[in-house]
């Protein structure tokens, strides 16, 4: 008697986005859970002066870009989404690399995606002030992530 396994290509890709978007979605469900949404911020020093936790929402995209842009944002980031699903099951088997990268890119951009259809904003909470850097989310993470994965992968082709 013989079993059948059934493979899913590409994946590492699903595990990936659903880890960041897991990530990020209980991050901030968290963040609204136990800060309030004040002017100003309210933040919690993790490290004073270098790290805190500080609950503000962004109607742009990564950093405050686009301020505003909630409305084409939240189409933006469905098309990401769906394009790279798409290109997830119909395109070609992906390296490891690009996997990780395309899966973190898809985790990111949907679970700030939801944000803006669900409220027309995005959580932020991470705030690294002793660099001034905008306050930002696990899926701004993720993205990024993705980014150098997708770099890291087209310089280093197998």
């Amino acid at each position: 008697m013989s079993s059948r396994h059934f493979k899913i290509k590409n994946s590492l890709f699903w595990w990936v986005a659903g880890l960041a978007l897991a990530s990020d979605r209980l991050t901030k469900a968290w963040i609204v859970a136990t800060y309030a949404l004040t002017v100003p911020p309210q933040t919690t020093p993790i490290i004073p002066g270098v790290f805190h936790i500080t609950y503000v929402t962004n109607t742009g995209a990564a950093f405050s870009l686009f301020a505003n842009g909630s409305i084409w944002l939240r189409w933006l980031s469905l098309i990401v989404s769906l394009g790279l699903i798409t290109w997830a099951i119909l395109g070609p088997r992906l390296d490891r690399w690009q996997q990780v990268g395309y899966g973190c890119l898809l985790g990111g951009a949907l679970g700030n995606g939801i944000d803006r259809f669900l409220t027309g904003e995005v959580v932020d909470f991470l705030d690294f002030r002793w660099i001034q850097f905008p306050v930002f989310n696990v899926a701004d993470i993720a993205i990024n992530i993705g980014i150098v994965c997708l770099l890291w992968s087209a310089w280093h082709p197998r």
